[in-house]
């Protein structure tokens, strides 16, 4: 009886979390690429990009960089997604939606430490957050639709 190598098994293992990471990033993307339009229809200056890329450089770069610290974001839920998934097979576009806002629910309270100690905190896409309802609803919208193409995807 002919078995794999661990080698081969491993492989075979990252190969199958491509397609994960891949919808993951993706949705990362589309969450980055419509946050001017839901900046504009909400009225309210909130950008996941500057919290995380301001949060890393202070020059022109943080744009650039707060997206790609975005998509590895995104990459990382969608692996873990895939991973429970598996585990808990449901319908993938509820079970993703559902993971986004818990993840979006169960985090939220830690915009106390970006209103606190984030250093660029007032700058412009870096508002008080903890306390700002429209950032709230900003950010349940950008999880939901996060949910959905990942789901999609995944």
């Amino acid at each position: 009886m002919w078995r794999s190598s661990g080698r081969q098994r491993r492989a075979e293992a990252a190969h199958g979390r491509l397609p994960p990471l891949a919808a993951g990033a993706t949705a990362a993307a589309v969450w980055g690429l419509q946050e001017p339009l839901d900046r504009r229809l909400l009225g309210c200056d909130y950008s996941d990009l500057a919290v995380l890329g301001k949060a890393v450089t202070n020059g022109s770069a943080w744009r650039p960089v707060g997206f790609s610290l975005h998509i590895a974001n995104g990459a990382l839920f969608g692996l873990a997604f895939h991973e429970v998934h598996r585990r808990l097979p449901r319908h993938p576009r509820a079970f993703a939606v559902g993971m986004a806002l818990g993840e979006h629910v169960a985090l939220y309270p830690l915009c106390y430490f970006v209103d606190r100690f984030h250093p660029r905190r007032g700058a412009p896409g870096v508002p008080p957050l903890l306390r700002n309802r429209k950032a709230f609803v900003q950010a349940t919208w950008r999880h939901a639709v996060f949910g959905v193409v990942l789901g999609r995807l995944a």
